[in-house]
Order: C-alpha cells, then sequence, then structure tokens
C-alpha cells in the first residue's frame, strides 16, 4: 500500500493515478475537510493534459474562464500585453482560469471513481521506515504500515521534516496581500491586468463564478503594518491601493470573500527520496507565484512519479527507477525556481535602475510577437523535456528524441476507429506503429496504435506521461530496452 499524505492537487492526482494502475493508496490530510478557497487559479495547457489523462479533466474547461492575456500599466500607459493558449503548441487540453478549489473537487471525484477516499484530521506526526517499510503514526493516534509513503503535504511538510530531508532557501521579498472581492468598476474581464507603480505592483484576474464582479486582487506590501491582518483590514488596505496605483478612482470594493498575506521564498529539497519517503509538489520545491507554474509543477511530479511508483510495486521494474523521478524533475523546479525568482524581482523593481530596465527594456519586448509565443510556450511546460536525464538518448538524434514530449498526433487503434494519443494513454504506455510495419506484438504495458499522422517508418513507445521512451524499427531492440530500463534499472 501507497500513503499518501497531504490531498492538494499533487497528492489527488498521485493517487489517481497509481490507483488507475490497481495500486492500493491510502490518502491523509492533517485539514478537517477539503478547502474551499485556494491561492492558485491558473492551470497551464501542460496542467490541463494531466487532468484529461487522469480523467479528471471533466467539464472544468466549460467553468473555466478564457481570460487568456496579461496586460500591464503604467499608471494609465499600457506597457506590455502578453497572450496565453497559443492555438500551434498542439495541445490536448486548453488552459483555463479556475480555482485550485475546483480542481481539487474535480480530482476528489476522480479518486472517489476510483475506489479511493481521503482520510481528514489525520497528518502524519511520525515516521520511521525500515528495509520493507514505512510504518507511519497519524495525529488520530493510529499507526499506519505502508509500502511506501508520499509527502504531498505542502511547503510546511511533516513528511519531509519527518524524514529528515533539507529543504534550504531564501525569502525574496516581503509580504503580499491577496483576495477574492466583489468590485464593481469597468475593467475588462477578457484577461489579467496589472499595474506597477514606485509604490507597488498590483493585479487584477477575473474569477469564475455567479455574476460578473468577482476578481482575485494581489498586491505588494512590504510596508503595511506587520502581524497578521484580518479580512476587514486586508479589504480595506484593497480600497487604498487600487486608486494609488492603478487610477480606477470608480473601483467600488463590496465585500470580500476570503483575504490572505503571504511572503514569497524560493526553496527547493535536498532530495525527492529518502529510501521509501518520496516528496512531490510544494513539499518539495516552493516559489513565488507569477506564472502560474506552482499546482502546474507539481501536477508533473505526480504524473511522472505515479507511473514509475507503479510500476516498482507490482515489481515490474527495480527501485533504481524511482530514482530517475528524481533526475528528471528537480532539475525543472530548480528551473522554475530561478523563473519565478526573476519575474518577482522585475515586478517589485523599486530602484529607478530596475524600474528602467523593466518599463523601458522588458516591456517593449514583451509586446513583440515572438517574444508573446516564447512566454505562452515557457509558461504552459510543454517544453519540458527529459532527453538528458537516464531514460533519455542525450541531444543527438532525430526529434523527438527519448525523453522529449510527444504532441497529441492522430493514430488508429486497434479496432479501426480513429482516435487521439493523449486519449489512450490514461495512465498505460502506448505503442506507435507504422501501418506497413510487421512482427509488432500487442504491448504488454498498454495499447498498441497505429500512426495516421507523421508515419515516421519506425515504432514509438510513449510513457504514460507523453514522453517518448523508446524508437526504433526492430521489436527486439525494444524488448532489450524494456529489459534493461525497467528490470536492471537505467545505464545512463
Amino acid at each position: 500500500m501507497v500513503l499518501v499524505v497531504g490531498a492538494g492537487p499533487t497528492g489527488l492526482a498521485l493517487a489517481c493515478g497509481l490507483l488507475s494502475h490497481g495500486i492500493p493508496v491510502r490518502v491523509v490530510d492533517r485539514a478537517a475537510g477539503p478547502a474551499v478557497t485556494s491561492r492558485a487559479n491558473f492551470v497551464h495547457a501542460r496542467g490541463s493534459e494531466v487532468l484529461a489523462r487522469l480523467g479528471a479533466l471533466g467539464d472544468l474547461p466549460t467553468e473555466s474562464l478564457r481570460a487568456m492575456k496579461v496586460t500591464t500599466y503604467l499608471g494609465d500607459r499600457p506597457l506590455a500585453t502578453v497572450r496565453f493558449g497559443d492555438p500551434t503548441l498542439r495541445t490536448a487540453a486548453a488552459p483555463m482560469v479556475v480555482s485550485q478549489a475546483r480542481v481539487e473537487a474535480a480530482l476528489r471525484d476522480r479518486l472517489t471513481a476510483l475506489g479511493g477516499r481521503i482520510d481528514w484530521k489525520a497528518g502524519l506526526t511520525g515516521l520511521d521506515q525500515d528495509d520493507t517499510g514505512v510504518t507511519v503514526t497519524l495525529g488520530t493516534g493510529e499507526s499506519v504500515r505502508a509500502d511506501w509513503v508520499v509527502g504531498c503535504d505542502g511547503t510546511g511538510s511533516a513528511t519531509r521534516e519527518q524524514a529528515g530531508i533539507g529543504f534550504p532557501g531564501v525569502r525574496i521579498s516581503e509580504r503580499y496581500l491577496l483576495a477574492d472581492l466583489h468590485i464593481d468598476w469597468d475593467l475588462d474581464r477578457d484577461g489579467t491586468t496589472g499595474w506597477v507603480s514606485p509604490a507597488g505592483m498590483v493585479g487584477a484576474m477575473p474569477m469564475p463564478g455567479p455574476g460578473e464582479d468577482l476578481w482575485r486582487l494581489l498586491a505588494y506590501d512590504p510596508t503595511s503594518a506587520q502581524g497578521r491582518p484580518t479580512e476587514q483590514e486586508i479589504m480595506d488596505r484593497f480600497r487604498r491601493i487600487l486608486p494609488e496605483r492603478t487610477g480606477h478612482t470608480d473601483a467600488h470594493i463590496r465585500d470580500v470573500t476570503w483575504a490572505s498575506v503571504f511572503t514569497v521564498h524560493r526553496r527547493l529539497a535536498d532530495t525527492y527520496r529518502q529510501g521509501r519517503v518520496l516528496l512531490a509538489g510544494d513539499a518539495a520545491h516552493v516559489h513565488a507565484p507569477f506564472g502560474g507554474q506552482g499546482m502546474l509543477t507539481g501536477l508533473g511530479d505526480a504524473e511522472n512519479l505515479a507511473w514509475k511508483l507503479a510500476l516498482v510495486v507490482r515489481e515490474h521494474a527495480s527501485e533504481s527507477l524511482l530514482d530517475t523521478y528524481q533526475a528528471e524533475r528537480r532539475p525543472l523546479a530548480a528551473q522554475v525556481l530561478r523563473g519565478t525568482t526573476a519575474v518577482t524581482r522585475v515586478n517589485i523593481a523599486a530602484n529607478p535602475v530596475g524600474r528602467f530596465v523593466r518599463d523601458r527594456v522588458v516591456a517593449p519586448l514583451l509586446n513583440l510577437a515572438p517574444v508573446q509565443r516564447l512566454a505562452s510556450y515557457s509558461a504552459s511546460q510543454l517544453w519540458v523535456s527529459y532527453r538528458t536525464g537516464p531514460l533519455g538518448a542525450g541531444r543527438l538524434g532525430h526529434k523527438p528524441r527519448p525523453g522529449d514530449r510527444v504532441p497529441d498526433l492522430a493514430c488508429t487503434h486497434p479496432d479501426g476507429r480513429p482516435t487521439r494519443l493523449h486519449t489512450e494513454l490514461g495512465g498505460r504506455f502506448a505503442l506507435l506503429v507504422p501501418d506497413d510495419a510487421p512482427g509488432w506484438s500487442p504491448n504488454q504495458w498498454g495499447v498498441t496504435l497505429r500512426f495516421t499522422e507523421g508515419r515516421p517508418g519506425e515504432a514509438w513507445l510513449v510513457r504514460p506521461d507523453a514522453h517518448l521512451a523508446w524508437r526504433g524499427r526492430d521489436p527486439a531492440s525494444l524488448a532489450r530496452w524494456m529489459t534493461e530500463t525497467l528490470t536492471t534499472g537505467p545505464t545512463r
């Protein structure tokens, strides 16, 4: 049995992935029940793809807003507009403006459908592991024996602390105010709007829900009173900040539905695995919220780990396969940390030189179409590749190389019906073969499909997370790859 600690998006996605492989899972969380509010409210294309492959996407696209642009102002002068959701990205699912709470609800529904459940008020308080498993003590006093434990319990992870895994880092900014407010004003709801000023940045994002007046506001507020303010104090502070920094003197804040404060930190766990204990999501990495990378990176962690841990639990692969989880995901987290840190420092630039570079150099560049496409592609994480990792093939050879993400190609199901690659993955491998290629037996790890797009004249084995595992023309070579990679462990 795998014990998943934390019922946020990462823990729920991991549990769903494991259950889809028939792995017994127990999910525990120290909270009294599901969260109804959340800081994260954007799911980029890769996150939507993960949810779709887990069978948890459901009605989220129709419930979300299509606010796919970010416009930045200096006073009443627009500096830059960046558009997201580039239709040329060949994704199986579109990006969404939707709250993390709603994403978690969709994952909980999928968890229930797969036969799983969540034990609330049952946080981890103790952990002791040996060669065959882990004994965990819960806040309820219960002792649980698990084969593996995965800590998805956030930045203050008790799992990480009990496993003795370091979490070094630094604070990179003073505090921010965050609130969901009902506001009467004439701001465009087709996208996010941000204002930069010497007093600090402020951003406004339209939120889905009844009516057309719910907004999420974010403001850098390093000079406000210390201590944790009440919701009323945060609302009153926003009433002062909005006209000062945006020029919208007509904005009328009627009430608040949720408010919080936070400080931006940059932290990365020393290791993602300590014996039979693994970390994922915010328990392994924490960074600034700019760019909507937090929930997205956690969902990617969960999908990457799920299929590998499932193969190990079912004894179809050696434990060395789990080492590729950190090898593939930790460098990405480090890159996300660097990127979000840079964006944070640009947003809060306080000295004249920093403001000049932001307003006169960076902002004009963001209005260039190639730069906008690059920004959209970067934020989507569809570029993520593991080609230089232990399961990859390096930088040489024809694209896609092993480790690269494979687009959602058109293909043919064994029963002859047309289908799409990502639709057929669903937590399993897919073997894509040419129509005229003899000798390919049914794929023991998943489904065998026929190319109807591209037709490269060779076979591709695609991993459950839509990355290329192997390509070639010889079935015997594929059999050797499976044996060497899964049974004896990767050699790179």
